[in-house]
Order: structure tokens, then sequence, then C-alpha cells
């Protein structure tokens, strides 16, 4: 058994949210609440290292990895 650890987002959109794994491409979903979304997004996880593994293929891993947070003020 191995642990797999990602930052995952959540943000509103037109529908409900929409919740998605930056580092692991075209993990995306969609839910009419936030608890929705984290569920679905889960499981969506969940599948898609999965199936990476049953390829044969080595899973990306959060490492080296910088987030920020940048504010800008624009002049107009």
């Amino acid at each position: 058994m191995k642990t797999y650890t990602y930052r995952t987002i959540i943000e509103p959109d037109e529908k409900g949210y929409h919740g998605f794994v930056p580092l692991l491409r075209g993990v995306h979903t969609v839910g009419r609440t936030i608890e929705e979304t984290k569920k679905s997004l889960n499981e969506a996880i969940q599948c898609h290292l999965e199936g990476l593994i049953k390829d044969g293929i080595v899973p990306a891993q959060e490492q080296d990895t910088v987030e920020a947070i940048q504010t800008f003020t624009i002049h107009a």
C-alpha cells in the first residue's frame, strides 16, 4: 500500500463548484456543493491513480512544488 498526497482546488463556477488536481492533468469534477465536489474529486483521484498503476505508470507526486498567492494593484 502506498500513500499519495495531492493539492486539490475547489472553486465556484456557474452551476456550483469545480474541483481539480493541478498535478494530475485531466482530473476535474463538478458538484452542487463543496462537500459533493470533494466526494466526487476523491473518487476521480482514486480512479485516476488506479488506472495509472494498472498501466504501469508511476503517479506524479507533490515534490518540489511551490505554491504562491500573489496580490496585484492596478491603477486604472
